[in-house]
């Protein structure tokens, strides 16, 4: 059976990936899916909890747009980025790209660009 049919047969609400069952909102997984599906080159950092914040899912294009949301877990986040067949890496491992630093150098410099 693959990944997308047992997800939809659990329902909308309430999606139980990895180790935890907590739910993810239709609006996070729909704007995560739409960023990676409309932009080139997109890889995905997992971000893991901390003392003040929760785990992310960090998307980064080949241009170094990006786009970041709170997930349930770091397996959540892997099992989402090989479902939609791109690179997942765990951010405090390998760092963050260059290429989204720059893009946000970029976007301060000329705000009315975006």
């Amino acid at each position: 059976m693959s990944w997308f049919r047992r997800t939809a047969s659990r329902g909308k609400k309430s999606r139980g990936y990895g180790s935890r069952s907590r739910t993810v909102d239709d609006a996070v997984t729909s704007h995560l899916t739409q960023f990676a599906r409309t932009r080139r080159g997109v890889e995905a950092f997992v971000e893991p909890q901390t003392a003040v914040t929760q785990t992310t899912l960090l998307l980064v294009a080949f241009d170094g747009e990006w786009t970041r949301r709170v997930v349930p877990s770091p397996e959540w986040a892997h099992a989402f980025a090989t479902s939609l067949q791109i690179p997942g890496y765990d951010a405090a491992v390998v760092g963050y790209p260059q290429r989204m630093r720059d893009y946000n150098t970029r976007n301060k410099r000329h705000p009315d660009l975006r």
